[in-house]
């Protein structure tokens, strides 16, 4: 009865330790969530925000209108084509960089770290700006450097091939150093004597990588593809800052899409549905790859 008594007294201890924290959580996010899913099942606009009494409930209306969307459908292929180039290439550079860094020849490796990590911890709004300035058609560096080189110019951020791919590429320079760091720490987690018998048995650099490092670092592959997935899904500021969606709609990710209908019309019904179409696609598509990962490693 004693040993129970306290136990008992243990977990009463810990809950009201938790209970800080768990409240915070509650407060800023589970019950913004949840008003959330509520709304999207309402008209909530700009009527109902002046006077509840103009709030009405319509059910999966929105959900339906969405449906029905054809700037929905251009929002979710656009979120998926930044997703399927952006994730590989963040990943490739993030997962590149961390091994180049942990080369024995490498020198200067402090200072190489803190720069390639600069861009993640710098505004993202004033750098999107300055890239935006980059590519400029007219003035901005890159075009200079085609000129240059006796090549023409190219309108990045106007023309709707080239636009994608240029904040394809602005958000995996701004957002890999954070899985560099990710990875790297996992890279020196590996046992050296795994490299030594490699080499040993005349295996060479590339086979040490897919054979060796590749395999080692599932585990944090896994946890990089999730975080990096889940960033590319909810693409926003790069499009916003750089082209404002367009040219002809060509950059309007589904968050892009969703805060035109919540705080440019005041459609926040909508705009609620759309988030939780979002939730629900970005858990789709990590379960998918989650149980992908798993079956091939079994």
């Amino acid at each position: 009865m004693k040993a129970a008594g306290v136990l008992q007294a243990q977990r009463w201890a810990a809950w009201a330790m938790l209970a800080p924290a768990l409240s915070v959580i509650a407060l800023f996010f589970v019950l913004p969530v949840l008003a959330g899913l509520a709304l999207s099942f309402t008209d909530f606009d700009l009527y109902a925000l002046a006077d509840w009494r103009n709030l009405r409930w319509v059910g999966l209306g929105n959900y339906a209108d969405l449906l029905t969307k054809p700037l929905f459908w251009k929002a979710l292929a656009n979120t998926s084509i930044f997703v399927v180039l952006g994730v590989p290439l963040s990943i490739a550079l993030s997962l590149a960089t961390a091994v180049g860094l942990q080369s024995k020849l490498l020198r200067f490796k402090p200072l190489l770290r803190t720069a390639l990590f600069a861009p993640v911890v710098t505004t993202l709004v004033a750098v999107a700006v300055i890239w935006r300035y980059l590519f400029h058609v007219q003035y901005g560096w890159v075009n200079q450097g085609l000129l240059a080189l006796g090549l023409s110019p190219i309108d990045w951020l106007g023309d709707p091939h080239w636009a994608m791919p240029t904040i394809v590429l602005f958000a995996a320079w701004k957002n890999f150093g954070s899985n560099m760091i990710i990875f790297m720490a996992a890279l020196q987690a590996i046992p050296e004597d795994l490299y030594e018998a490699a080499r040993l048995d005349g295996a060479r650099p590339w086979q040490q990588f897919f054979f060796i490092t590749v395999p080692m670092l599932a585990p944090t592959l896994m946890l990089v593809s999730v975080l990096t997935l889940a960033g590319y899904f909810q693409l926003f500021a790069e499009p916003y800052v750089m082209t404002q969606g367009g040219p002809l709609q060509s950059t309007v990710s589904v968050l892009y899409l969703m805060y035109d209908e919540g705080f440019k019309w005041w459609n926040l019904g909508q705009a609620s549905a759309v988030a939780v179409l979002l939730f629900l696609l970005i858990v789709a598509v990590t379960q998918a790859l989650r149980r992908w990962v798993f079956k091939e490693a079994a």
